[in-house]
């Protein structure tokens, strides 16, 4: 319209175009643009003949890159002077309807904390009109501080333009900036991603034009249908659908990603943790190990690794899109992270050795000469002895140690046990490699693994209770629990096996035993999950406060 002087009415006469036509014009064009139509003005020039000698050649130009008007077009300063004193025809006013899946991206971007900004070169109304109607603002909303003009946005002092793309984060909604050039894009990048504001940003597009600021953006993402080859040579991943919904769907899934990862280490520190908490209480205690090597290294191998490598099948957490996004210099493990870890990793060790302990020396629990869980602590069937005997078993032989004992060094036990092993001759031994010793031993080591198991479905989500994210949306981490309940299975009754892990059968009663010290470490990570949960919205409430 500036570059026109004339206008061509409907009877086909030429009348210069006075500032009541260009009213008119205008009112034409906010009331095409209010309904969301992109207006393109038309014009022609009707002087091209006119012209100085090498601009004639235009008149007849066809577009070929051998007619002379090629080069001359590639001249400065010629399309102002060819785009000057026009004669205007008319709008053509043309619908290009956002995808039906845009305005529920929108919506779950914001509930995301996912800011979208819009940058267009259509003209205000219709980028506005469009913004309303996928959801970026509502109905009737003033947009003041939300939606500028390109250049008029230029023209404010970096400071001010800072404060607008602030406040209107703040705001909760987005922003749009119209008439915008290609340089202007990319000054909004780069102050995004300034020292002021800290943003990660991305930046989508699919023209030339759009090169330096997918290049500029954290993520440059370009449009893998109509992209050119060079907007997508810049970005950082390509769209091959072309719709917006599907960088939505990617947010979700790196943030899915990302989850799995923590699940994964969550689960295999926590439960290292455990084992090696165990030793030392066994050492500090003065206890008979209750694990030996070639158990640890078969469960460290074996029996951790389906599980730990379903986790990586975890399905998104149901609030995964309603949490705020998280800070790029937040660290994978943090202090409260690092305090479940040590906690579950605590009982872990703390039960691999109580059980232990129990089958020894009941009278630590209160238990000797009792039936519990079907087990009957005592007796010729099941000798024990008290915990002062057990953490001083190294001096068994000894005077000391023969003073309070329910058998001294020189007592032999004769007896059957629960699975119908005669065992003759029981003495200081009692603490080595006998049926005894390998009944408390395999109860440690069925505890450690079916923890470890239980511990998994803890790993199916940080936060999120097992009632909300149920084991089974994971159908991978139960299959692969099968498996190493298989592997488990398999080293107690194959005889072979069972004496190279010097472990035996266990009976009904005494896998109950081991599942009542095991699933306490699902109601102790069930709590911390709570407590994280509040802790969370603590700090999002006081987040937003400070805001």
């Amino acid at each position: 319209m500036d570059r026109c002087s004339s206008v061509l009415l409907e009877d086909g006469s030429v009348v210069p175009l006075t500032s009541k036509i260009r009213k008119q014009v205008n009112a034409k064009i906010e009331e095409l643009s209010s309904q969301a139509l992109r207006c393109l003005g038309l014009a022609y020039n009707a002087h091209l003949s006119q012209l100085p000698g090498h601009l004639s050649s235009l008149c007849d130009y066809d577009g070929e890159e051998s007619h002379p008007a090629y080069s001359v077009l590639k001249e400065p300063q010629v399309e102002k002077e060819i785009e000057s004193e026009m004669i205007f025809v008319g709008v053509a006013g043309m619908r290009d309807p956002p995808r039906s899946q845009v305005r529920g991206a929108i919506q779950e971007c914001r509930t995301a904390g996912v800011r979208v900004i819009v940058i267009t070169g259509d003209n205000q109304g219709t980028a506005e009109a469009i913004c309303t109607q996928i959801g970026l603002f509502e109905e009737g909303q003033d947009l003041t501080e939300l939606s500028f003009v390109g250049h008029k946005f230029a023209a404010f002092s970096e400071e001010k333009q800072i404060q607008y793309l602030k406040a209107a984060k703040d705001s909760g909604f987005g922003m749009v900036f119209s008439r915008a050039e290609p340089k202007f894009k990319q000054n909004v990048v780069n102050m995004l991603k300034g020292d002021v504001l800290q943003e990660i940003a991305a930046m989508t597009g699919d023209g030339v034009n759009d090169a330096p600021a997918l290049a500029a953006a954290d993520i440059g993402i370009a449009m893998g249908i109509s992209g050119t080859e060079v907007a997508q040579e810049a970005s950082d991943m390509v769209l091959a659908d072309d719709n917006f919904a599907t960088i939505v769907s990617a947010i979700e899934e790196g943030r899915a990603i990302y989850n799995n990862m923590k699940a994964f280490i969550r689960y295999m520190i926590s439960s290292n943790v455990g084992e090696v908490v165990s030793i030392f209480i066994t050492a500090f205690l003065g206890l008979p190990d209750g694990l030996i090597s070639v158990q640890l290294l078969w469960v460290n191998l074996v029996t951790d690794g389906p599980p730990a490598t379903a986790l990586g099948f975890n399905p998104p957490d149901n609030d995964i899109m309603s949490k705020p996004p998280r800070s790029s210099k937040e660290s994978l493990i943090s202090r409260w992270t690092f305090i479940r870890y040590m906690v579950v990793g605590l009982y872990v060790g703390v039960a691999t050795v109580g059980i232990f302990v129990m089958w020894y020396a009941p009278s630590a629990f209160g238990l000797e000469g009792t039936d519990f869980m079907g087990i009957h602590f005592g007796g010729d069937n099941h000798p024990t002895i008290t915990y002062a005997q057990l953490s001083g078993y190294k001096q068994c032989g000894t005077p000391a140690w023969d003073a309070n004992a329910t058998f001294t060094s020189t007592t032999s036990f004769d007896y059957t046990t629960a699975s119908g092993e005669s065992v003759i001759g029981i003495g200081c031994d009692y603490f080595e490699g006998h049926s005894g010793r390998k009944k408390a031993s395999t109860l440690s080591l069925s505890v450690l693994v079916t923890i470890e198991m239980l511990n998994a479905l803890n790993a199916l989500s940080e936060d999120n209770s097992l009632l909300v994210m149920r084991p089974w949306i994971n159908p991978y981490l139960l299959a692969a629990m099968a498996v190493s309940f298989a592997f488990h299975f398999m080293i107690l009754h194959v005889d072979w096996m069972a004496k190279l892990f010097s472990i035996v059968p266990l009976d009904y009663e005494e896998w109950k035993l081991v599942f009542l010290w095991a699933t306490p470490v699902i109601l102790i990570d069930e709590v911390l999950k709570a407590w994280g949960r509040k802790m969370n919205a603590e700090e999002l409430a006081e987040r937003l406060k400070q805001d």
